[in-house]
């Protein structure tokens, strides 16, 4: 079965690279560094700065969501390190864009970037030899055959950290379970979120003895004085003199905006001042988005054009990379987006955290746990069309004290639930130890 994994990959190859090509229409960071993507390493990325036999610890993150819950595991596991080199994969151009924002001026020069190669021995053998790593640490699902037998044939141990596994895609492992049982039994250790990914991974055929569940670490987010600060600055900017209020819809998603435009119409025959923040999943999109603003006669500004909202722009289009939980801070109701549409969801962890309440779609596999457990605290609801989506936003914007009850519950939520951050460096701690010994 790996086999034919591998004769199947090298065959959807062209098909790849095409995807690459295509994607690279809106975002021409698609089209860029594709020498990487076959096992290439640049020197001039600064390689030749890596001694012999250092500690490199290497993270695959493959997009901006697990980018995210990545950075402060490096980070504390490089305050803790100063001696570890950090070598950090991503599959996506943003997943990039964000790791040299946020490490780049912590790590300087501990700090590799690549895309990860394609799954296939021909091209990870020369990446992984010539970058020598360490340990390889793994966020969420990103489970690729060849990468775990090629670690696994050279003794380099595999750790998933934030390991979730929804029914759903248990499912798709389960009819490839040669395959699946084969590509687990290579991971050294297995860190799940909660029990329930936990024995879905034994299902699978996961030894039981590897796997832990310890929470998930995206509970573990620190909200600082700067941070309060900053978001301060940015409620009084966007409500200006009329204390306008303002709705945050996050990591929207084509298809998504329609229905959330369709809402705010709603919304704005009661609430005629409410401001809505709009943020796309991906920033590339933010000219398809104003466009939809535009043909709705919405007047909208652009967070990159610096600029504060008028009294009479109804929408703010959040166009940025790396604001978005400042932005959480500076609303007074938060949709999370990838709901309402079948994605699965994004982490409604972050607006919980700030005391936000928070409003989804019904698509939420990806948080299906997280989700439920704040929901059933009062602070996050379930809307399914735009009507109910502006019924249960005009819910809390018409009862301020409901509101912040709902927002108090969440942050109770996420406050109970962290801790898992800590429990994750001990683990990858002790692997490191016991390669070292």
């Amino acid at each position: 079965m790996h086999d034919l994994y591998t004769w199947l990959f090298r065959l959807a190859l062209p098909l790849m690279l095409f995807y690459l090509w295509w994607r690279g229409r809106a975002d021409t960071a698609y089209r860029k560094r594709w020498r990487e993507r076959f096992g290439s390493v640049i020197s001039h990325q600064g390689t030749e700065k890596y001694a012999d036999g250092a500690v490199r610890i290497w993270i695959h993150s493959a997009s901006v969501g697990e980018t995210l819950a990545t950075i402060p595991l490096i980070k504390t596991l490089a305050a803790r390190h100063p001696q570890w080199q950090w070598l950090v994969t991503t599959t996506t151009p943003t997943g990039s864009q964000r790791v040299h924002e946020a490490l780049g001026p912590i790590l300087n020069e501990r700090l590799l970037h690549y895309y990860i190669p394609f799954d296939l021995p021909k091209f990870l053998t020369p990446f992984i030899e010539d970058l020598r790593p360490s340990i390889l640490i793994i966020m969420e699902t990103e489970l690729w055959p060849n990468l775990l037998a090629v670690c696994h044939k050279r003794k380099i141990p595999t750790i998933l950290v934030n390991g979730r596994l929804s029914a759903k895609s248990a499912r798709g492992y389960a009819r490839f379970s040669g395959l699946s049982r084969k590509m687990l039994r290579h991971i050294t250790r297995v860190l799940t979120q909660y029990p329930t990914d936990a024995e879905r991974f034994v299902d699978l055929g996961m030894p039981i003895e590897r796997i832990k569940a310890v929470g998930s670490i995206k509970f573990d987010l620190h909200i600082n004085a700067d941070m309060i600060s900053d978001a301060e600055a940015l409620s009084h900017q966007w409500r200006g003199e009329s204390h306008r209020q303002v709705l945050l819809a996050a990591s929207t998603h084509g298809g998504e905006d329609e229905l959330l435009l369709d809402a705010y119409d709603i919304l704005r025959k009661n609430f005629p001042d409410l401001l809505l923040v709009l943020v796309p999943r991906h920033p590339v999109r933010a000219d398809a988005v104003a466009r939809l603003c535009r043909d709705r006669g919405l007047k909208a500004v652009r967070r990159s054009e610096g600029l504060a909202p008028n009294i009479d722009d109804q929408v703010l289009l959040g166009d940025t990379l790396g604001e978005l939980l400042c932005f959480y801070g500076a609303c007074d109701i938060a949709f999370v987006g990838g709901s309402l549409v079948p994605v699965g969801g994004h982490n409604m962890i972050e607006p919980a955290a700030w005391g936000i309440p928070v409003v989804c779609g019904p698509h939420l596999h990806n948080f299906s746990t997280v989700s439920s457990l704040i929901q059933e605290s009062g602070g996050l609801v379930v809307a399914e069309t735009p009507q109910q989506l502006a019924d249960k936003v005009a819910a809390w914007l018409s009862n301020k004290e409901q509101r912040v009850s709902a927002g108090d519950r969440a942050q109770q939520v996420a406050s109970r639930n962290s801790g898992a951050l800590g429990r994750t460096v001990t683990e990858i701690e002790e692997l490191m130890c016991a390669k070292v010994s």
